[in-house]
């Protein structure tokens, strides 16, 4: 995907009721997901008034919204319609979770159906109005 424009916009959407550090975990896997696949998402380094550099950082807000167990199936599904398949949708689950290394993460998720997925969270990039669609009466997590 292409650099972010003011019509786009990037959300992460998570289960509230996960864990503090299991929270923290998918809010960072959805995090440097969405960084590797949107082009410019990252800016460049920085350079202080001492001189000392700091590593870029993402260019554009992102909000980390609540979101229950119950319902992050109900939006995996919406986000799967073709209203919404130009988003960039990222998903973290169980599947993913329970596994320690990208091997194990295949084969395990390549053994269960959408349906059998548990989602920790999901990551949203593209069209503003499209996600303020899905996500706009969705509370931030705080």
């Amino acid at each position: 995907m292409s650099q972010q424009s003011n019509e786009t916009k990037c959300v992460l959407i998570i289960d509230s009721e996960l864990p503090l550090g299991l929270l923290a975990n998918t809010a960072a896997v959805l995090a440097l997901t969405i960084g590797k696949r949107v082009e410019g998402l990252i800016g460049p380094d920085v350079v202080d008034g001492s001189g000392e550099i700091h590593t870029g950082i993402t260019t554009i807000p992102l909000p980390i919204l609540k979101s229950t167990k119950e319902n992050l199936p109900v939006l995996k599904k919406k986000v799967s319609t073709e209203a919404f398949q130009d988003l960039l949708v990222v998903d973290f689950s169980n599947a993913a979770q329970t596994t320690k290394t990208y091997e194990e993460y295949t084969q395990k998720i390549a053994a269960y159906t959408s349906e059998d997925l548990d989602y920790l969270g999901i990551a949203l990039y593209g069209d503003r109005k499209k996600i303020n669609k899905l996500a706009g009466n969705l509370s931030l997590l705080r």
